[in-house]
């Protein structure tokens, strides 16, 4: 599942209405590590201009936790050319025909467009640009409630002591997904109570207000200004002042973000936790088999006419590699790459064997980078994914993966996929890495709140908090979450595996977790920030992504100063 980051933010805004490349040039020196935590904080909030590309900043001239991307192109990369490469973004879809993405979106060429022959028999019939595994399906239930849906006649009203020995795990699994349905479809419910009722209020003081000022869109200087005529105004006055300080001093703006919340957990009880729905239906295979693999079509940009369903994919892919210096848009972080979409994440829980086979399309078909931005905490056949890691990390393919945004220590709660279990920390590959999300304030609030972490299951963090992209339909916009970051990330390993092309996927992830930025401070982490850590406990390399610094670091080890 695309793990919304709402909760944190949702969280706030109602407690305030509740409460009313070739040899690098030898004078290049890597940034040096252990001077970090000597340069001052940023003081003053970012400009409009800065946030939307502050994770190409650099943190030793600009104070803001970026990635040094623009003293990468300025210094390093400059004209050099570099070989291209293909990344595999497994995800919702790409909007394909996006100004900022049509030049770099991968095309077969062993196929024939609209022949509708599996001219390079691959067994994918006209995938001239990536292949969808979700065909014509959009909505779908989370993992944990289809295993509940799904083996309910089995063990329904049954005790642990009247299952065999045989289905005992399977029991297991079945009462925990009971459990964590229970509890979410709860939470969610009441949640949509409480915003509802928010919206009534919140309304009421509206009109009342914008009735008396005779405009709707009143400052908070006009507000503030306003006497209260009676008791009620009073309130309503106290509300609304409320919002304006806390979320947002356009009321309408306001309104529309809680109209959309409200939305949101309606749709969730619709589609992912509505125990009659059948999202897979549609496709017509058994997504429980995994050796029936004639299912799905060409359409990597999705069902819906307005494209809604592949924002995620297509704002992950503009992050790797939007067109660079075109006077559009943005600047992905590399260049020299073509995208591959593979549609294989739902809105819901996807499907382990759409992963396994999404991770081996790519692979098959010249990816050397894949990114995976998804997670969920269960998984009914988490070996089909684990082999196709096995077989990325065999055919040399670097696999860059989002960490998931519930706050947790990965260290203590296992995700999918991953390429280790928490009880058993030994990587099943070296070319699996794990990303955090990085915030763009440096200090204590560095860790994005959402993010997370874990000394042995994370490996690196990067920028993930507010990252502007590319979404379908030629728009951009501001989105969040570890799914962010784990773009950025590709799209430094993408820069590596171009200018130095022999470096194996192995070499690239340590070149990447030995090249970043770490500090000693100590940072909030978990869920509104309720504990502190030291940062380099945060992860294994302890460090912060930085394309400046791998680029000198793959320098040095393709040319054989430094081993790895």
């Amino acid at each position: 599942m695309k793990i919304p980051v709402f909760k944190p933010l949702l969280t706030i805004t109602a407690a305030a209405m509740l409460t009313a490349c070739g040899s690098t040039a030898p004078r290049l020196v890597s940034t040096p590590i252990e001077k970090i935590d000597s340069i001052p904080l940023k003081v003053q909030p970012l400009t409009e201009v800065q946030l939307k590309d502050w994770s190409g900043a650099d943190l030793q001239t600009d104070t803001i936790p970026g990635m040094s991307v623009r003293k990468a192109y300025d210094e390093i990369i400059q004209n050099r050319k570099g070989e291209t490469v293909i990344v595999g973004v497994v995800d919702s879809g790409v909007d394909i025909e996006h100004e900022d993405l049509d030049g770099v979106i991968w095309t077969n060429s062993d196929e024939i467009p609209g022949n509708n022959k599996d001219d390079d028999n691959n067994g994918y019939v006209d995938d001239i640009h990536g292949w969808n595994f979700l065909g014509d399906a959009v909505k779908e239930n989370l993992e944990y409630v289809r295993i509940y849906k799904r083996l309910k006649p089995k063990y329904e009203g049954k005790t642990a002591s009247s299952i065999s020995t045989a289905d005992r795990q399977e029991f297991i699994m079945y009462q925990r997904a009971k459990d964590e349905y229970q509890k979410e479809v709860s939470e969610v419910q009441q949640n949509l109570q409480q915003y509802q009722q928010i919206q009534e209020q919140l309304v009421a003081a509206h009109a009342a207000v914008s009735n008396r000022l005779g405009k709707e869109d009143y400052t908070r200087e006009e507000l503030s200004a306003m006497e209260a005529s009676s008791q009620q105004m009073a309130q309503y006055k106290g509300m609304l002042t409320q919002i304006q300080n806390n979320v947002d001093e356009n009321i309408p703006a306001a309104l529309q973000q809680l109209a959309e919340t409200i939305d949101y957990f309606k749709n969730r009880l619709d589609s992912h936790f509505n125990l009659d729905l059948n999202g897979r239906a549609i496709v017509g295979d058994d997504p429980y088999d995994i050796t029936d693999t004639d299912y799905g079509n060409n359409d990597v940009d999705g069902p819906t006419e307005d494209k809604e369903d592949v924002k995620h994919g297509t704002h992950v892919a503009g992050i790797i590699a939007a067109e660079r210096n075109n006077n559009i848009g943005i600047n992905g972080i590399a260049n020299n790459v073509k995208i591959m979409p593979v549609r294989a994440v739902p809105d819901g829980d996807e499907y382990d064997k759409d992963i396994a086979l999404g991770i081996r399309y790519a692979v098959d078909n010249g990816a050397k980078v894949i990114n995976t931005s998804f997670g969920k905490y269960f998984s009914p056949n988490p070996e089909w994914v684990i082999d196709a890691l096995k077989y990325a990390a065999e055919n040399d393919v670097l696999i860059v993966n989002a960490a998931g945004n519930e706050s947790l220590d990965l260290d203590q709660n296992r995700v999918y996929p991953n390429d280790q279990y928490p009880e058993a920390p030994e990587e099943i590959s070296d070319s699996f890495l794990t990303v955090g999300a990085l915030n763009y304030e440096y200090g204590s609030g560095l860790v994005s709140g959402f993010s997370n972490y874990g000394k042995k299951n994370v490996d690196v963090f990067a920028p993930g908090s507010k990252i502007w992209s590319t979404t379908p339909n030629n728009e951009y916009e501001f989105l969040q979450g570890t799914s962010m970051a784990s773009p950025a990330v590709a799209g430094v390993a993408a820069m590596i595996r171009s200018y130095y092309p022999k470096l194996s996927a192995a070499q690239v992830k340590h070149i990447i977790m030995n090249s970043g930025l770490s500090t000693g401070t100590m940072v909030m982490v978990g869920e509104q920030g309720q504990s502190t850590k030291n940062f380099s406990e945060l992860s294994t390399s302890g460090k912060m992504v930085n394309l400046y610094n791998a680029l000198i670091l793959a320098d040095k080890v393709a040319h054989g100063d430094i081993e790895l």
